[in-house]
């Protein structure tokens, strides 16, 4: 089993971790609290790996004549909590008790605006390709820390980025190995016992 990230309470920052923080976020809504966590899917430009442009992205610094691809892209004002890399390398942009813009229009379970009260999650990828045994397992102690750290999440309240905005977005995608994931989840001890209430 790995050993577990911890995220400070007070701060929402993961300790040990690379940050590079978007100014792409803002407050949730008073009173509001995470209960959601989305899981994405992004590679930048589409279909390659590696290089600095989802940072720059997510920074505001995407320079839009590196790539055809980057002339619209580099206009958009987006965000996610974090990053899963290829490696398994997390990369944080936003305090998880914050607002990252990272949704868009969407719904879960009859309730709009997913941003408000969800936490994004980034896999280095696309639903052609598999995504990597270090990022299945990284994303498990992820959610195992944020399940642990924030008694408003639940184990039973994860979702595809598909899932919340159907028709519009496509990610993970279907190489995404939902029941894999769980697995690992499960086997690494990362599900907390429930809370009593």
């Amino acid at each position: 089993m790995q050993s577990p990230l911890k995220i400070e309470p007070a701060t929402g920052l993961l300790s040990d971790t690379r940050q590079v923080l978007s100014p792409f976020y803002d407050a949730r809504p008073t009173g509001v609290l995470p209960e959601l966590i989305v899981v994405h899917g992004i590679s930048m430009p589409p279909g390659e790996f590696g290089g600095p442009w989802i940072d720059r992205l997510f920074t505001g610094n995407l320079p839009p004549d590196a790539h055809p691809y980057f002339k619209e892209t580099s206009k958009l004002r987006v965000s996610a909590h974090a990053l899963i890399q290829r490696d398994g390398t997390i990369v944080q942009y936003v305090p998880f008790g914050q607002r990252a813009w990272h949704a868009g229009q969407s719904h879960y379970r009859g309730r709009a605006g997913c941003n408000d009260f969800s936490i994004g999650i980034e896999l280095e990828g696309t639903g052609e390709v598999p995504y990597t045994e270090a990022q299945y397992s990284q994303l498990a102690v992820l959610v195992g820390a944020l399940l642990a750290t924030y008694p408003s999440l639940s184990i039973d309240h994860i979702a595809g980025h598909s899932d919340i905005a159907p028709g519009r977005k496509t990610d993970p995608g279907p190489s995404f190995e939902w029941e894999r994931w769980r697995s690992i989840l499960r086997a690494q001890g990362q599900v907390p016992e429930r809370r009593k209430r």
